[in-house]
Formats: C-alpha cells, sequence, structure tokens
C-alpha cells in the first residue's frame, strides 16, 4: 500500500495539467478496488462481472448497434421534454415572480403538485396515453417544469426593486424593464433551475424507460433483468453517470458559473 503513494501522488500531480486526468484520476480507486473484488471472488462471476466482463459486453453492444440506437433514444426524447418543460417553466415562472395575484394564487398550487413525484403519475398516464413516447414526454416535462418554475420565481423575487424603481424613474418600459432588469438578474437562479430539472429529468425517463419504454437506456437495463444479465444493468448504470457527466459539468456547470460570473453573483 506505502508503495503506491507515490505513484497516486504522481497522478495527482499530472491530472492538474491535464483535464481529462483531473476527471478520470478519482475514478482509477473505485474501478481498481471492483476489479480486486471481481477477481477475489466472493460473489459469483455472474452476479458481480468484472470491469472487463463489463467492457467486453460494451463492445458487443456497440458493434450490434443497440447500445448507440438506445442511447440515441433516450438523449431525444430527454431532449424533446426538457425543451417543453423549460419553454413553459421560464415564462411561468417569470409571470409568478412579477405578479403578486399570481404568485398568491398558483404558489400553493405549485407546491402541491410539485410533491406529487413524477412516478406517480405513470398508473394514470399509462391509462390515457397507453406505453409510448406521449407518458414519457408528459413524465419528463413534469420533472423539469417545477425546478425551472421555482428557481425562476426565486430569482425575479431576489432582484431588488430599487433597480425596478430606478429603471422607472428614467422611463423605462415595463418590457424593457423585464428584459434588461429582470431576466439578467434572475438569469443565475434560472441556469440553477435548468441545471437541476434536467438532472431530475434524466432519472426520471430512465425511471419511466424501465416501466413503459421499448428502447433506450432505462429499457436496456430492465431488459437486462428478465434475462439475468447483471453485466448489461452494470454497463447501463455506468453509460448514464458517464453521460450525466458530461452534460452537467462540460456543458451546464460552466454556462451556470459564467452566467454568475457576468451578473457579480461569482468572482473569478
Amino acid at each position: 500500500m506505502n508503495a503506491l503513494l507515490p505513484l497516486w501522488s504522481f497522478v495527482l500531480r499530472t491530472s492538474v495539467k491535464w483535464p481529462i486526468l483531473q476527471t478520470l484520476a478519482p475514478f482509477v480507486p473505485v474501478v481498481a478496488l471492483w476489479w480486486a473484488v471481481a477477481a477475489w471472488g466472493p460473489f459469483p462471476p455472474a452476479f458481480f462481472p468484472s470491469p472487463p466482463d463489463v467492457f467486453a459486453k460494451f463492445v458487443t453492444l456497440m458493434e450490434k448497434g443497440i447500445l448507440p440506437e438506445y442511447l440515441a433514444d433516450s438523449v431525444a426524447r430527454l431532449a424533446i421534454g426538457a425543451a417543453i418543460g423549460i419553454g413553459l417553466g421560464v415564462p411561468l415562472g417569470l409571470w409568478i415572480g412579477l405578479s403578486k395575484g399570481a404568485h398568491r394564487a398558483l404558489w400553493p398550487v405549485l407546491l402541491f403538485f410539485q410533491a406529487i413525484g413524477d412516478i406517480a403519475w405513470l398508473p394514470i398516464l399509462i391509462i390515457w396515453f397507453g406505453f409510448g413516447l406521449t407518458t414519457m414526454t408528459f413524465v419528463i416535462v413534469y420533472t423539469v417544469l417545477f425546478p425551472v418554475i421555482l428557481n425562476t420565481v426565486l430569482g425575479v423575487r431576489s432582484v431588488r426593486i430599487e433597480l425596478h424603481r430606478a429603471a422607472q424613474s428614467l422611463g423605462a418600459s415595463p418590457a424593457r424593464i423585464v428584459g434588461e432588469i429582470v431576466v439578467p438578474g434572475a438569469l443565475p437562479n434560472i441556469m440553477t433551475g435548468l441545471r437541476n430539472g434536467l438532472g431530475y429529468g434524466w432519472r426520471a425517463l430512465i425511471a419511466a424507460e424501465m416501466i413503459v419504454g421499448t428502447s433506450g437506456i432505462g429499457f436496456l437495463m430492465f431488459d437486462a433483468r428478465r434475462a439475468g444479465s447483471v453485466t448489461e444493468i452494470v454497463l447501463g448504470m455506468i453509460v448514464l453517470g458517464i453521460l450525466w457527466y458530461i452534460v452537467d459539468a462540460w456543458i451546464l456547470a460552466p454556462i451556470e458559473q459564467a452566467t454568475g460570473r457576468r451578473w457579480g453573483l461569482v468572482t473569478q
């Protein structure tokens, strides 16, 4: 163990210069532990596959075209549902945040429906729409919608009233106040809502695919459960984690941080 410490220190120092290594370095001990437990053999390989077994399954599914097709289906569903949820959530959040009457009337309703989990809708959605894209899209939209609305409302109501009054005193129209004062001030919170909403939507999509899907990563994992293929289940989990890490760490988080720096909420 002591002999490995210098090597691990070297890896950490090198990872500072190479961002991709900085991303991968924390997973090295996790994979090593996984490999060691699989090689030790307290569990049968059919129940606890090793990293080479999972990689071999990955190669097989890629060669057959199953994994690319299912992954594309999941990403497309998330994109459609997220686009609808964001398109509805941001305007609604701006309206509720700006209007005291709308806030009083709709805030309790939002809190009520937020408490109803997205998966709780699946039984009635299956009765209404059956097993298909409509059901899964509804679940994603429902899941994305509430974080976007709630964070947008929070952002709008956090803009100081003095800025509104200053703009009004200079003759700014209500539309210009919204476009140049309210939206920029609320944008960091809106980005946080988008990031959280997409994360929740991704997990809801996988759960929906397991129950009502006929393709997608969630369906792949659930179908593997029927066949008793733990290797495919583990592979699906890894694919989910890697894909979301790429989206969140390389796309959403930098946009959120850049937005915060642009409006003075964080520093370089």
